[in-house]
């Protein structure tokens, strides 16, 4: 996990009035090996599905040659050798910004079309050096490609913009040439002295929204917005069931006791485990905020206590199916689910003792023991959520 910041992105988007379907893609991924996350925001011409399919297009061959360390001249050039070639305007059917954003910082931006990115250090610009890089064959000779790489710090953030944003309020009201860079740059840097831990979500959102009243709610193109915010990671503990020797006993509770930031526990055995070897007694509340699970308990220093697997296995089932749509409750797997979220950085500790009451053979098949659980939380929070996580069995 990265020591030195953590690097939360954001996307708010809204179609083209009348269009179901986005034609500005956005697509990203952390290479996990590598500490590496890269970013591809396309526009495909026009707008609706065949705008989308061609932003698609775009934004995966981007995203998965900058993830082989092709450097940006190829990169550029193979992307634009192959999409295809409007016949009529001759240019190629869909813009592109690429973002490679290394483990110690550095960063390289790549943008063919879009509007310039924005990079904000602080609550002030920073003006990276670009570069231009002219294509020299096939059908695209000539066009030209801008490129930069810094070094990106803590508090830095990086939005990435689809025209939309700055077209928005063309030909009417008081922005007869589109609401423009400049504009948009002097609301992100409101935004951010207004509220300087404003999340990546929201940032790009009061972007989108303001591009969208700029045309009156009927948005006249697809508006994207895009950050990348980095800060301090925000940082969460996940321990259940107990060590497979006694003696790690001590070894798991002095984990809880010198992890910074929050701490969860689930199961009886390990917040016994960890009352026992820290002695912190615990309180057993009889409040059921969820019929099929049982309630949690309070121990003094953690931020959560719960039943082991059953709460667990739902656990697991909310996360796979999240979506921004989701209307979490308040009962313990819930609580977890969103404690999860608002974290960055998840430490997940498995006991790996055999539980005796998990082999009864008239509990349910799906049931499935914590270890296979747990691997599989991790994965959704890796795959789907782009949480950092690190998986430990004792």
């Amino acid at each position: 996990m990265n020591e030195l910041f953590y690097i939360e992105v954001g996307s708010q988007q809204k179609s083209h009035s009348g269009e179901r379907i986005c034609g500005d893609v956005f697509v990203s991924q952390k290479v996990k090996e590598e500490g590496r996350t890269v970013g591809v925001l396309s526009d495909g011409m026009g707008h609706g599905v065949k705008a989308n399919l061609l932003a698609s297009l775009t934004a995966t061959m981007a995203l998965n040659f900058t993830k082989e360390h092709k450097d940006a001249h190829k990169i550029a050039e193979i992307i634009m050798n192959t999409l295809p070639v409007c016949s009529e305007r001759k240019i190629s059917y869909s813009t592109f910004t690429i973002i490679d954003i290394e483990q110690s910082g550095q960063t390289t931006i790549i943008n063919y079309d879009n509007p310039d990115s924005i990079v904000l250090r602080g609550e002030d610009f920073f003006e990276p050096e670009w570069q231009v890089i002219t294509l020299e064959n096939g059908d695209n000779e000539g066009k030209e490609i801008k490129a930069c790489t810094f070094k990106a710090r803590k508090e830095d953030r990086i939005l990435l913009l689809s025209d939309g944003i700055t077209q928005s309020g063309l030909g009417k009201g008081k922005f007869l040439l589109g609401w423009g860079l400049e504009n948009v740059r002097s609301l992100v840097k409101k935004s951010v002295e207004d509220n300087p831990g404003i999340s990546a979500d929201r940032l790009a959102a009061t972007i989108v929204n303001k591009a969208h009243s700029n045309d009156g709610y009927q948005a006249k193109d697809d508006i994207s917005t895009v950050v990348f915010y980095f800060r301090e990671p925000r940082r969460l503990l996940l321990c259940s069931g107990p060590p497979f020797e006694k003696q790690k006993d001590k070894e798991l509770a002095q984990v809880v006791k010198d992890f910074s930031g929050k701490k969860i526990l689930c199961g009886g055995t390990t917040a016994d485990i960890v009352s026992r070897e820290l002695d912190i007694p615990i309180e057993d509340f009889l409040e059921f905020d969820d019929p099929d699970l049982p309630p949690v308990s309070h121990m003094e220093g953690i931020d959560l206590v719960t039943e082991g697997i059953l709460t667990l296995s739902k656990v697991s089932g909310i996360l796979e199916k999240h979506s921004d749509r989701t209307d979490l409750g308040k009962g313990p797997a819930d609580r977890i689910v969103k404690m999860i979220l608002d974290s960055d950085e998840i430490s997940i500790w498995v006991g790996t003792a055999i539980n005796v009451a998990h082999q009864d053979p008239n509990l349910p098949v799906e049931l499935e023991i914590r270890r296979t659980v747990m691997k599989k939380i991790a994965r959704i929070l890796e795959e789907k959520f782009l949480k950092e996580v690190r998986l430990q069995f004792i």
